[in-house]
């Protein structure tokens, strides 16, 4: 238990001390004192600070001293204050001495000496007055008060009675039994036992913390950080005490605000991410601390995810300098939308995997710098990133950039290889695939050419839908289609991202303006325009839409007139193919160029609609599963084409 130091103005105080530590109650090893003194008021404070030096947890005092304690340290005071049996003694007393019925009694001294004598009135029959000095100097005034307002009897300390005898009023000296001491050494044991239980969870705590495998932030209600374990300030190359005071979101800009917020003001639910903390790839999730239903805080932990390399993956980065390189990161994509914050809170969960991942994204969407962010996240950054486009390529032409000797996929081993435009794979290279990702086979022309090769796969369609439509054609292998299909992740279009938008065409407007000495600012009604433009090609037609804009402008200021101007003569034909687009339900066809290839994915629709409701007649749910649809967008394909509805 803590050490305890008592402190009071009278000596007899002290006798009184002594007397109860022999009683068998007070014989424990741990209740022990470091000192027993009489103090003057003036010095208490020095007394005090001393006896804290000296190993004291706790001090006991009385009256201003107290107070004055408590004021100019930081431990436990414990008041001693008067009983209530102990002020009926000197009432019972006072009664005796006055032989008064019904006497006006004063009591003086500080209000932290006394018990409640709410009751004394009616029990005793008197009248109790309380003089209560805010300090030591002003004693005396009250006393003297006491003194004019004609009280019958002063009681109180050594100043009171001085003051009462100088006057010619009758007083007693506010003696005490041992009940008070008894008191305050009870209370100060029991705030002992807290101390010591406080101190050994927390001396448990930190000894786990020191030994933990995940490095450990502490955070209070107001998101600062109060305390990081030794592995915690390493990863992030800074001292724990320098940590200490910092906001969370300063040390760790990658945390969602949003999830941040609601934790500390909410609770609930933990919130777990993918984060990067110099070059150190961790899985970090963040708890929040409640207490009787109320957050109080949060703790952080992050999980090593890095893997060690061995030798062969040491010398496989020596690729890098051939230009294999993932330049992307997270933080390089807009992400104000909410829409877009979700995309990439999966994709950042993505990265801790070794699985395939199938990235869809219409054109111009960021497909490619999203791989290079995942790549760089997860475990193989250290690696090659090599790329390869199969549009548009023949069979052998895919074998050889793919497969190959010099290919692709030996070009990434040990990191990650982008396929992009993989719906354009052919079926034979599709086994090939299908033998890399499944068992690490890089298949060749003859079976004595298999090599092993640590290859992650991404691949990117502009549909996903385009695949599983190959493969009920018989056109793309079913077993790869599942096997690529799990950890897929959509980037939603511009369109659907309004704040991005937002930023996309403010930047490009500004990096055109830069690039050609000028200055051209968009009105409101310009840029609401623009934000109501579907934009199919997202971020390569907003480029090439604003490097036009600002090159062809007349004026400073680009009204709606003026945007509109430059996108008549851009995208007539698209906004006329757009328009049928919308009308077939498709937006996704926005970037098709004609009406004619708008209205060939239709027709392919019915068709399977029409299949699906024939083979399963009095079943909309199963018809909606065997398109792989819900059943409201079955309701409403079934409506545009004029069927008859069916019932469950």
């Amino acid at each position: 238990m803590g050490k305890i130091a008592l402190l009071v103005p009278r000596e007899e105080m002290v006798y009184q001390a002594h007397n109860i530590l022999q009683e068998k109650d007070y014989q424990d090893r741990q209740f022990e004192f470091t000192c027993m003194r009489v103090v003057r008021t003036k010095h208490v404070v020095m007394e005090a600070r001393q006896a804290i030096a000296d190993g004291a947890s706790i001090i006991i005092a009385r009256g201003l001293q107290a107070s004055m304690i408590k004021q100019y340290t930081d431990i436990p005071v414990i008041e001693i204050v008067i009983t209530a049996q102990e002020m009926a003694l000197l009432v019972l007393k006072a009664k005796q001495i006055l032989k008064k019925e019904h006497p006006v009694i004063a009591v003086v001294g500080f209000a932290n000496m006394f018990c409640d004598m709410s009751y004394f009135d009616r029990i005793y029959d008197i009248e109790i007055r309380t003089f209560y000095a805010p300090d030591n100097d002003s004693l005396r005034l009250f006393a003297i008060q006491a003194v004019e307002e004609k009280v019958d009897l002063i009681i109180g300390g050594e100043v009171a009675v001085e003051t009462a005898t100088s006057e010619g009023v009758p007083s007693l000296f506010l003696s005490t039994t041992e009940d008070s001491l008894r008191n305050a050494f009870s209370m100060a044991k029991s705030i002992g036992f807290a101390i010591d239980v406080e101190k050994k969870k927390a001396a448990q705590m930190e000894t786990l913390l020191d030994y933990s495998f995940s490095g450990v932030v502490n955070v209070d209600g107001y998101g600062k950080i109060t305390a990081v374990n030794p592995l915690m300030a390493d990863m992030l190359g800074i001292s724990g005490k320098k940590l200490t005071g910092n906001g969370l979101a300063e040390v760790f800009p990658d945390l969602d605000r949003g999830q941040v917020d609601r934790i500390l003001s909410k609770g609930g639910d933990g919130y777990s991410t993918f984060l990067q903390i110099n070059g150190i790839s961790v899985f970090a999730i963040l708890a929040p601390v409640e207490l009787e239903g109320r957050a109080e805080g949060a703790i952080l932990t992050c999980h090593k995810i890095q893997k060690k390399l061995t030798a062969e993956q040491e010398s496989q980065q020596k690729r890098h300098s051939r230009g294999l390189i993932a330049l992307g990161q997270f933080s390089d994509l807009f992400q104000e939308s909410e829409s877009m914050q979700s995309c990439i809170h999966l994709a950042k969960l993505y990265a801790l995997s070794d699985l395939p991942v199938l990235i869809e994204g219409e054109a111009g969407t960021e497909k490619r710098l999203m791989a290079q962010s995942i790549h760089n996240a997860g475990l193989r950054n250290r690696g090659p990133f090599a790329d390869a486009s199969l549009s548009g390529l023949t069979d052998e032409e895919q074998f050889v950039l793919l497969f190959g000797e010099k290919g692709a996929a030996v070009q990434a081993d040990g990191g990650t290889l982008l396929l992009e435009d993989g719906d354009s794979l052919s079926q034979s290279n599709q086994y090939r695939l299908l033998q890399l990702i499944r068992y690490r086979i890089r298949t060749g022309r003859e079976l004595q050419q298999n090599k092993h090769l640590d290859v992650r796969v991404m691949i990117t369609v502009e549909q996903e839908a385009v695949l599983w439509k190959a493969a009920r054609k018989g056109l793309f292998r079913w077993d790869l289609y599942y096997l690529l299909h799990g950890l897929n992740l959509r980037i939603p279009p511009l369109r659907e991202r309004r704040e991005d938008l937002r930023r996309r065409l403010e930047l490009s407007v500004r990096e055109s303006c830069e690039r050609y000495n000028r200055y051209h600012v968009l009105t409101h009604g310009g840029m609401d325009f623009l934000l109501n433009y579907p934009w199919p090609g997202n971020i390569f037609q907003i480029e090439n839409f604003c490097e036009r804009l600002i090159l062809t402008a007349k004026k400073r200021s680009l009204d709606e007139w003026a945007v509109k101007r430059v996108m008549d003569e851009l995208f007539a034909c698209e906004n006329e193919a757009g328009a049928a687009a919308q009308e077939l339900g498709n937006p996704a066809l926005l970037d098709s160029g004609n009406k004619a290839e708008a209205r060939e994915w239709a027709d392919e629709r019915e068709k399977c609609l029409r299949q699906a409701l024939k083979k399963y007649p009095s079943s909309r749910q199963k018809a909606a599963q065997e398109l792989g649809i819900s059943k409201a967008t079955l309701w409403r394909w079934m409506k545009r084409y004029g069927l008859d509805e069916t019932k469950d």
